[in-house]
């Protein structure tokens, strides 16, 4: 499964873990992704996975239990 947010497409990025003495390998940072559940059109939950960064900037409504 791709590590994309639903709602603002991040995705993941590149980069180096650098230790101590400065050799870098590479890595990739990924996205914290959430399973939410939400309100579709016609009273249906939808269930997406959504950064935190969209959860907490309330762009993504959770639906009511």
């Amino acid at each position: 499964m791709a590590a994309r947010c639903a709602v603002c497409g991040k995705g993941p990025q590149v980069g180096y873990t650098v230790s101590h003495s400065h050799i870098r390998n590479k890595r990739r940072f990924l996205p914290n992704l959430q399973s939410v559940r939400t309100n579709a059109e016609a009273g249906t939950t939808v269930k997406l996975r959504v950064c935190t960064s969209c959860i907490k900037a309330g762009k993504v409504q959770r639906a009511k239990a």
